[in-house]
């Protein structure tokens, strides 16, 4: 472990010792399993190979000051994958056994979780997957939960620094009442194209608007979208957005710093009206933005001409981070420590 440079670390898989399994046969779950293996053998006519039928979730443990270990909202995570589960016709995993299987993943890689102010975590990824043999379209009769850990830097390589947007109007990321309010591989999948394509032109995610009319803000790739005026912290209602657990922390944050908060349609236009934006999500906390680039229309909304974060945006990063390292109390138990 003594080799691991904890502050060089990036978004990226890095094996660790141990993953954690359950199968879903004959209508029930069995008890969790521990592996040393990073690989299942797969049915070839497996439904998540065909049909799609995948869901997954993200969410981090973070080592404290006081040395404790701590897991950040895992109960909205279960509780996210039931939704994913329902809405694509896969076996439910029971909230237990998902907590669970959490924190035994996090107790048996506990020398990856990085230490105190490295600027690291451990990322927890649980995936549940379709795997019995079908080639007709219908749901699998039995499925397989995974949850594996590895240790991950920031998600944008700048950490906490303003990044470029940009609107492409020619793409969507998910239908209005498709799957974009559930975390399934296919939305990600979708936004591959333009997401290439903006890095390439020097952006760090895609905002998409609405796939209906194309007046509204949806959400970028990766992250949930919020922005700042008049002491009021508004963020995209939209039936094809993912309901970003981030988002909702931030939301309750901005509530306790005495701002208001509205989760309604934004008209593009309004973007013209904010002091300040961001996305929010597991992997970045918050990532401010910079300005968005409208390049259809040739126009730019800047948020931050100086390239520096806004007040609001900074408050609430260091909020929530603190929270999340123990240095400030968990008033509304967000927090579970792994003893």
């Amino acid at each position: 472990m003594e080799n691991i440079n904890w502050s060089d670390l990036t978004f990226g898989y890095m094996k660790t010792d141990y993953n954690v399994r359950a199968y879903y046969r004959d209508g029930q779950w069995s008890d969790l399993e521990i592996s040393e293996s990073e690989y299942f053998p797969i049915h070839i006519a497996a439904t998540c190979l065909h049909y799609g039928q995948e869901a997954f979730e993200g969410l981090k443990a973070f080592r404290g000051q006081d040395g404790k270990v701590r897991i950040f909202r895992m109960r909205e995570n279960a509780l996210r994958m039931q939704s994913s589960a329902q809405g694509i016709l896969m076996a439910q995993l029971p909230v237990e056994l998902f907590e669970r299987a959490v924190v035994e993943a996090v107790k048996r890689n506990i020398r990856f979780v990085p230490p105190y102010e490295s600027g690291a975590s451990l990322y927890i990824r649980p995936i549940l997957i379709g795997t019995s043999a079908q080639v007709g379209v219908k749901p699998a009769s039995e499925y397989l939960f995974v949850v594996f850990v590895t240790p991950v830097g920031p998600y944008f390589k700048e950490g906490f620094k303003t990044t470029p947007v940009v609107i492409f109007r020619e793409y969507d990321r998910a239908a209005p009442l498709g799957t974009g309010i559930y975390k399934v591989g296919g939305n990600y999948a979708a936004s591959l194209v333009a997401g290439e394509i903006a890095h390439e032109k020097g952006y760090s995610a895609v905002l998409y608007l609405d796939a209906k009319e194309k007046k509204y803000i949806d959400e970028c790739g990766p992250a949930n979208f919020f922005g700042i005026k008049n002491n009021t912290y508004i963020t995209p209602k939209s039936s094809s957005i993912l309901p970003s657990i981030t988002n909702k922390s931030l939301m309750q944050l901005a509530t306790d710093m005495g701002m208001k908060v509205e989760r309604r349609q934004i008209p593009l236009e309004e973007l013209s009206t904010f002091e300040e934006a961001g996305m929010c999500g597991t992997a970045a906390v918050i990532s401010p933005i910079q300005r968005v680039d409208d390049v259809d229309n040739h126009h730019s909304y800047v948020f931050s001409p100086d390239g520096k974060p806004g007040k609001v945006c900074e408050s609430l990063y260091k909020k929530l981070r603190a929270i999340q390292y123990g240095d400030e109390p968990d008033k509304y138990d967000w927090v579970t420590i792994v003893e």
